[in-house]
């Protein structure tokens, strides 16, 4: 006698979303340039199916090593997708994944499913493969959010940096002006920058001094219920 429940026949898979940041340019995110079926030759997000022997983190750090060659600062679960109809091969429930890198650390190498890995500016995308426009604009949603109460915009910005790369960097993750003064009053009252000895030479100005974020602070800091929030 059949059984009334039909047998799933569901693949799972990873995506990542890597945003990236160029001093004073747009945020990027990192695309792949697909060499197999379906959307051969379109750019699409950096991701695979997952292995009957893998947790899901090791399968997008492998996939990001694979198809791009990289190994984020920062990454975490954003979200799942698993429309009917999304890959047209299979029922296939994907398990997006939100990261954060500095450019300047990372030399792009394609390899596996991809001919080519690059950085496109979040307002000048390629048509993407499969739903991966939709994930992005999700992720994109998230950092904007969370970037305001997570002091995750310093994985994008070099080990020592002015001042003014901070408050470029929030600008443009954010999508609009910022009130200067405010903006440095709060963030030098958590104490969370260390200011070094060395300088930037930036325009006609007086040179700035660089700083670096202090993790283990923060990270004590949060442990005692420290609520970091810039609005």
């Amino acid at each position: 006698m059949k059984s009334p429940h039909k047998i799933q026949d569901i693949k799972v898979a990873v995506d990542a979303v890597i945003f990236g940041y160029f001093d004073k340019k747009d945020l990027q995110i990192l695309l792949i340039r697909r060499n197999i079926e379906p959307f051969k030759g379109g750019w699409a997000l950096p991701g695979g199916l997952v292995l009957d022997d893998e947790n899901l983190d090791d399968a997008v750090k492998r996939e990001l090593h694979e198809e791009a060659g990289i190994k984020p600062d920062f990454l975490e679960q954003l979200y799942t997708f698993g429309n009917v109809g999304r890959d047209p091969r299979n029922r296939v429930v994907s398990i997006a994944y939100l990261g954060l890198v500095n450019p300047s650390y990372h030399e792009l190498f394609a390899d596996s499913d991809a001919d080519d890995a690059q950085w496109f500016s979040v307002n000048s995308l390629p048509s993407l493969a499969f739903d991966h426009q939709s994930i992005i604009d999700i992720a994109l949603k998230r950092l904007r959010t969370k970037i305001q109460y997570q002091p995750i915009g310093f994985n994008l910005l070099n080990e020592e940096f002015p001042f003014s790369d901070l408050e470029n960097l929030y600008k443009t993750i954010i999508g609009q002006e910022i009130d200067r003064r405010n903006f440095r009053k709060k963030i030098m009252s958590y104490g969370l920058l260390n200011e070094t000895d060395n300088v930037k030479k930036e325009g006609s100005g007086r040179p700035g001094k660089l700083f670096t974020f202090n993790q283990e602070k923060y990270k004590e800091l949060e442990e005692q219920g420290f609520y970091f929030e810039i609005k």
